[in-house]
């Protein structure tokens, strides 16, 4: 949750306990709750209707799924576990010690 820990949220509610004073700060929690709630819903709302207007081949479309870095992250595991594909091929074997790498003369 943000990278929040127990003793930053302790120190959050005693300043909102000083600032709001103790017959406040319920009605405040009550008023963030409902919108966070709101905001959510909203969200929600979004999602949905773009896999609507996406279509049914997008049903399991995520909001996540869009996120520039989940994008490079997911291509970059992929390009990886393909060269663990190629390694494991016959020809890709490691190269025993003191053994040459194959030379092509073709290729520069």
């Amino acid at each position: 949750m943000f990278g929040i820990g127990l003793p930053e949220l302790a120190v959050i509610a005693l300043v909102a306990m000083i600032v709001l004073g103790p017959d406040r700060l319920p009605q405040v929690a009550k008023q963030a709750g409902q919108m966070i709630r709101q905001v959510r819903r909203m969200a929600n709302n979004a999602r949905d209707d773009l896999r609507d207007e996406l279509g049914p081949e997008y049903a399991d479309l995520e909001l996540r799924d869009l996120d520039p870095r989940v994008i490079v992250r997911k291509h970059v595991m992929e390009a990886l576990a393909e060269e663990d594909d190629e390694a494991s091929r016959p020809g890709g074997r490691p190269l025993a010690p003191g053994e040459l790498p194959p030379y092509d003369t073709e290729a520069t």
